[in-house]
């Protein structure tokens, strides 16, 4: 009886370790304001070296059509970890209170109940319970589904900067900076970092490279301890290229796209030290690599006339816009064995998917609250035809700083109102930033009232066809009003 009891205990050991085998390692690595042009897979005159990014995608898959949920670093990340458009949540709240509701279900929430270690390293910019910097911070990655955090409460030009462990602050913000801009920039590009409290000790140069250091040891502290046969997910939440722009001396200078591209690639060589230890830890083959950025660059046409760099590529418009230079981002997957090498994918895809993929791949089904703007895009990795998951056919989403709803539907794209409801509509993009008078919002005088543009034919968001198309544009509005009123698209 015993020798029976013993037999069947092994065998349910076994196959639990079964179950965990079949579940690969999850890395997310988000950067920060990188355009869809910078990467020379993408755009081949791109300025910029990413041989590390690059080696992912000939490595992996390359998503043409991958959209963040919203053009702003918090909107961005809102959708990202909860798989429902930010527009359906007061993101402006963040500063003081956490935008994820206790009990809300996220991507590490999800993977965590499905038997995963979950970590996260680097910006959250979601928002904490704020009471004190000197007391916990609730409200935060450890409380929203991750086993272990270490970051900072948002960019590196956004006071106050102290580094976060845990819930607690490592050191609390005592001492003062002095706020920084760079000459020959706009006030929003270059070296600039706002005046705030920093941790005593910080220097906002090192932020970086110390979030790779932590991210190296969560793999190496993985692979070598206790709980190793578990799966890992590892979000890497880079606060770069955003500015502050600061590359390290190794990299001034190498870049054909001025102190932005030479950030660019340090973040790149940050990267490449994180996949390294995949590498040295045999994890590589086992582990399902994301690779993406939050939103647009802050790169306007006076530095694509000074550079000869088009940091979003084909595309129009930059940060914050609903132009596709705001939303339309770099995607890549790499997955050994599972996603083809040197594959492209042009399947409509949102942040917001990512849980509901995830669900997918551990096997289980999401609930009826969880994901409600989430579509598995499993199939188009596997490159197999849907089963029962809907792939997805629109994206719906508000602009960073106007507030243009808008709405991509098959080849159709809508926005609800004249410019671009972002950074674009600060200056004339034809003219030096700098210039007086030219930081004045643009009014769009004599355009039609709305947009609508043919993606399959006008990448570049040239040709304005709204006023020959009544009934196209009557459609998207009611398609979009019902996703909108519905609270859910899934």
């Amino acid at each position: 009886m015993q020798k029976r009891y013993f037999s069947v205990l092994l065998l349910v050991v076994s196959l639990m370790a079964g179950l965990v085998a079949d579940k690969p390692n999850v890395l997310i690595i988000l950067v920060d304001d990188m355009g869809y042009g910078d990467l020379k897979n993408y755009n081949p005159d791109s300025k910029i070296e990413m041989p590390n990014v690059e080696r992912l995608a000939d490595e992996g898959m390359l998503f043409t059509d991958a959209h963040a949920p919203g053009p702003l670093c918090h909107m961005s990340r809102y959708g990202l970890m909860t798989g429902r458009y930010p527009f359906r949540k007061d993101v402006t709240k963040w500063p003081t209170d956490p935008l994820i509701a206790e009990g809300q279900e996220t991507i590490a929430s999800l993977l965590r109940d499905n038997g995963y270690r979950t970590a996260m390293v680097g910006k959250w910019h979601l928002g904490f319970k704020e009471n004190g910097y000197e007391n916990p911070l609730p409200g935060g990655p450890v409380d929203r589904g991750f086993d272990s955090y270490f970051g900072i409460r948002a960019s590196t030009d956004i006071p106050p900067y102290f580094y976060i462990r845990g819930s607690q602050a490592v050191s609390p913000p005592t001492n003062r900076i002095e706020a920084r801009y760079t000459d020959g920039w706009t006030k929003i590009q270059g070296e600039f970092w706002r005046e705030g409290g920093i941790a005593p000790g910080l220097d906002l140069h090192d932020v970086l490279p110390r979030f790779t250091d932590e991210a190296i040891d969560v793999v190496d502290n993985h692979a070598k301890g206790p709980r190793s046969e578990m799966p890992l997910m590892l979000y890497l939440a880079y606060p770069a290229p955003h500015t502050p722009w600061l590359p390290s001396a190794k990299f001034v200078g190498k870049s054909e796209a001025s102190m932005y591209g030479d950030f660019t690639m340090m973040v790149d060589d940050e990267i490449g030290r994180v996949l390294k230890a995949l590498d040295r830890n045999g994890m590589t083959d086992d582990t399902l690599v994301i690779f993406t950025s939050d939103n647009g660059p802050v790169w306007f046409q006076y530095d694509v006339d000074r550079f000869g760099h088009t940091s979003t590529g084909p595309l129009r418009g930059m940060k914050s816009d609903a132009w596709e230079g705001g939303h339309r981002m770099p995607f890549v997957v790499r997955w050994p064995g599972k996603v083809k090498a040197g594959s492209t994918s042009d399947q409509l895809v949102c942040f917001t998917d990512l849980m509901a993929t995830f669900a997918d791949i551990v096997d289980t089904k999401l609930s009826a609250d969880a994901g409600p703007d989430s579509f598995s895009f499993l199939p188009a990795l596997e490159s197999s035809k849907p089963g029962k998951t809907k792939i997805r056919k629109s994206v719906v989403m508000k602009s960073g700083s106007g507030g243009l709803m808008t709405i991509r539907s098959g080849d159709w794209k809508f926005i609800e109102g004249k410019g671009s409801g972002g950074f674009s509509d600060r200056a004339d993009a034809g003219s030096d930033p700098l210039a007086a008078g030219n930081n004045k919002k643009k009014t769009y005088e004599g355009e039609p009232e709305a947009q609508l543009y043919l993606m399959s034919e006008d990448i570049g968001e040239k040709n304005n066809l709204f006023e020959g198309n009544p009934e196209v544009v009557e459609r998207l509005r009611k398609e979009m009003a019902k996703i909108v009123d519905s609270g859910r698209s899934r």
